[in-house]
């Protein structure tokens, strides 16, 4: 027999067993409890259901988060149309389209031989046969956002965006783990992102296909588009890091960059290595640890670094890190190892994180070096130099350091501060007493608490750095180690100025560049569906400004040939020309009747006034409650008024207490990065969703949503029925509600009109659902 015959047959008689095999074991009826023929609401109402049930913070069962895990991911199939459809003709409800459809395209061309895509391998993998390497890495949208984004102004973090059904994941997989590995012990953060279990997150970072790969570094999130090789995803990495984080050390600038202590007020740290190239874990240190030390690389290997080995006495053949403080012809901490590691470097640095003598230039470094006391076993006193800056005063702050440096312990720190840079509290501890005037102070303090109450003690007199000051200081030193009343007077003080931060204009010109570079990196990287957001808000703007142009160069054109107009004549022709600017986005902004049509939104009308809305219609939907339903529709009323002249818009209201699960279930396609209530907290049924708004678009199944305005941002002042419960309780006694009351409700609307102009612009957010729901 032909080989290429005999491949053949072989191949045919393994279709029947992949074909057998393809449909995967996972059963998301059976999951969730429902029946082929349930409807959305019913599936909807089974998986609260359960979910509540199951969910990890409720549920202390070991298996409770895979019982979630295989919840969610029933929902997931079931919620989605297209893949319920898959999945009850295949039992496929991956990515793909069904494996019987598929079929006809898995071979291309026979000729000597047969090929084959990768699609006749492609087998559902369910959570059972993930790749227990990533458990430890998954990312969850709060985890993600209240823990990771927040450590990443302290390390870089490489992240993946996985699914079940994806064939290329596996691919990627080899070289995935062994990079994870790697940058982890380097000091760079990892995370995995399961987009079938979290979709939430997975659309907040901008993920729309699976194996997606990006970086997230001062909460900012850039995409890895290259070959997924170890060698690009390390330079993937190291090019997200600041390139100014490690200078080059040689033998002519080190005293230069070691002498720089005094003007940034930070240790200096030396790394000798005969590496050509700064080591990645070096980098990285260096960005973890930017606040606090400078960071130098000495290729000791190069030429014009022999002096600088010579002058510190180096081993050139062992990696040598340094750190220098205040005296730059000796480090004031060495370290030497053969291969420097993560903790071993940490270790090191966090010992070593302020000079022997810190100047205070922050409130935040004020509160590090002394901080609040917890306990009497626990007290941090700091001893405060109040003194001026130029060659005047170095004879006595070099006496202090002096004294400092034979003195400091665990519970003593020894800081100086700029009495002209930071004067409230100079004046604080000092009260400009003549004695002091122009001459340096020595304080010992106590902080009491974060207000900014201290309890301290002034020497009697100025410091001057002699041996008889040095005796003076030493026995108060003795005194409040038992004595720790000895710190009889108290203040309070306002919080120190930053006197390092950058000018406006510096802060300014550096976001100008990272905005310009995010725009570059977009227009070249980012798919359409992303740009079409900034696309349609730029052309709305060109459109807006060029027609204002030609109506107005018009109006001039028209005013030169006629009389000028009355005032009252004037007026009236400048509002004819502003509707007339706006007809051309709708049919007609002047209302063709003298009031608005709002109706009630119930299961009768439900079906014709959004199901079956007409292409190119909107249903404008207003959320109220019985105790709020008219101060609401009035100012609903008012603000809508101007548009109900376009006959593509329809104006309608919704009974919070009748129809809230209707609701809930639209806001989950519309949950954004911002912080949200836990779905599943005790406040389920007690959230205030009075005064949202939603433009209904039935035909092409999306929504916009305006969410209420909260009374006070606007300088809005609450009475005495500022509360909603008040509210009720008049209207329940027949009473009229006071009008701070029903002010604060209206308030909730407040610029519900220039959210109109932009769904009329085009330029809302839009959120897609897969069908619209039963309004039960």
């Amino acid at each position: 027999m032909e080989p290429g015959r005999a491949g053949w047959l072989l191949l045919l008689l393994l279709l029947p067993a992949l074909g057998a095999a393809a449909p995967g074991e996972f059963d998301p009826y059976r999951v969730l409890g429902v029946g082929r023929s349930s409807s959305q609401a019913d599936i909807k109402k089974a998986y609260k259901r359960l979910a509540r049930e199951w969910h990890p913070d409720k549920n202390k069962d070991p298996g409770a988060e895979d019982k979630f895990i295989q919840i969610s991911k029933a929902y997931e199939i079931l919620s989605n149309e297209e893949k319920r459809a898959n999945f009850d003709r295949y039992g496929d409800a991956g990515e793909s389209q069904g494996f019987a459809q598929q079929q006809h395209r898995q071979f291309h061309r026979f000729h000597d031989g047969f090929y084959f895509d990768e699609s006749f391998f492609h087998f559902p993998f369910n959570s059972e046969r993930r790749d227990t390497s990533d458990e430890k890495y998954l990312l969850h949208f709060s985890h993600y956002i209240n823990e990771i984004v927040p450590d990443s102004f302290k390390k870089p973090y490489l992240i993946k965006i996985t699914s079940d059904w994806c064939f290329s994941c596996i691919h990627i997989e080899p070289v995935w783990k062994e990079v994870a590995q790697e940058l982890e012990a380097l000091g760079a953060g990892i995370g995995v992102v399961h987009a079938g279990y979290e979709r939430r997150l997975a659309h907040h970072l901008g993920a729309h296909s699976t194996p997606t790969l990006l970086g997230l570094i001062n909460g900012k999130t850039t995409f890895f588009h290259n070959a997924v090789v170890r060698e690009n995803l390390r330079q993937f990495v190291e090019n997200l890091l600041p390139g100014n984080l490690v200078e080059k050390i040689t033998d002519k600038n080190y005293i230069s960059f070691l002498s720089d202590w005094k003007k940034d007020n930070k240790p200096h740290v030396l790394l000798f290595d005969h590496m050509p190239v700064v080591p990645l874990i070096y980098k990285l240190t260096a960005f973890a640890y930017r606040d606090y030390l400078s960071f130098g690389y000495v290729y000791v290997g190069l030429r014009g670094t022999e002096e600088l080995s010579s002058q510190y006495n180096i081993n050139v053949y062992t990696p040598t890190m340094m750190i220098f403080k205040e005296h730059i012809d000796r480090p004031a901490d060495v370290v030497q190892a053969r291969e420097m590691k993560k903790q071993l470097i940490d270790d090191f640095l966090s010992q070593n994180k302020f000079l022997m003598v810190a100047r205070l230039t922050s409130q935040r470094l004020f509160q590090e070096l002394c901080p609040v006391k917890k306990s009497h076993r626990q007290r941090k006193h700091c001893v405060v130099l109040l003194t001026g800056e130029g060659e005047k005063f170095a004879e006595a702050y070099e006496a202090f350091l002096t004294f400092a440096v034979a003195n400091t312990k665990d519970t003593l720190k020894f800081v100086h501060i700029y009495s002209d840079r930071q004067p409230e509290f100079a004046h604080a501890l000092l009260m400009d007493e003549e004695k002091y005037r122009g001459r340096p102070a020595v304080v010992i303090l106590e902080r009491r608490n974060n207000a900014g109450k201290i309890a301290y003690k002034a020497m009697e007199e100025a410091w001057q750095g002699s041996k008889e000051d040095n005796f003076i200081l030493l026995d108060l030193l003795d005194q409040l180690r038992t004595d720790p009343s000895l710190l009889s007077s108290e203040t309070v003080v306002a919080d120190l100025n930053d006197e390092l931060a950058p000018m406006f204009l510096v802060r300014w010109f550096y976001s100008t560049l990272d905005y310009i570079s995010d725009c570059w990196d977009s227009l070249f990287h980012s798919n359409w569906r992303e740009m079409m957001p900034l696309l349609s808000l730029l052309f709305s703007a060109l459109f807006i400004l060029f027609g204002t142009v030609i109506v107005q160069a018009f109006s001039d054109s028209s005013d030169t040939r006629d009389s000028p107009p009355s005032g009252k004549e004037e007026t009236t022709a400048k509002t004819e020309k502003n509707d007339a600017s706006f007809s051309k986005e709708s049919n007609s902004r002047i209302p063709k009747k003298g009031f608005v049509e709002v109706t009630e939104l119930t299961d009768i009308n439900y079906t014709s006034n959004l199901v079956r809305l007409r292409p190119g219609h909107m249903n404008v939907v207003l959320i109220l409650s019985n105790s709020t339903k008219t101060p609401l529709l009035q100012k609903f009323a008012l603000e809508v008024y101007t548009f109900t002249g376009s006959s593509s818009l329809h104006f309608s209201f919704l009974s919070l207490d009748k129809h809230r699960e209707w609701l809930e279930y639209l806001l989950e396609f519309a949950q954004d990065a911002a912080p949200i209530p836990n779905q599943y907290d005790k406040h389920f049924l007690e959230r205030d969703y009075t005064g949202y708004v939603l433009a209904l678009n039935g035909h092409k199944k999306y929504f916009c949503l305006f969410k209420p305005h909260r009374s006070g941002d606007e300088g809005g002042t609450l009475g005495s029925c500022e509360d909603y419960d008040a509210l009720q309780h008049a209207e329940a006694r027949g009473k009229p509600s006071c009008s701070p009351g029903s002010r604060s409700i209206k308030n909730k609307l407040h610029k519900l009109s220039f959210w109109m102009e932009r769904l009329l612009e085009g330029s809302l957010q839009r959120f897609y659902i897969p069908s619209w729901p039963a309004l039960d």
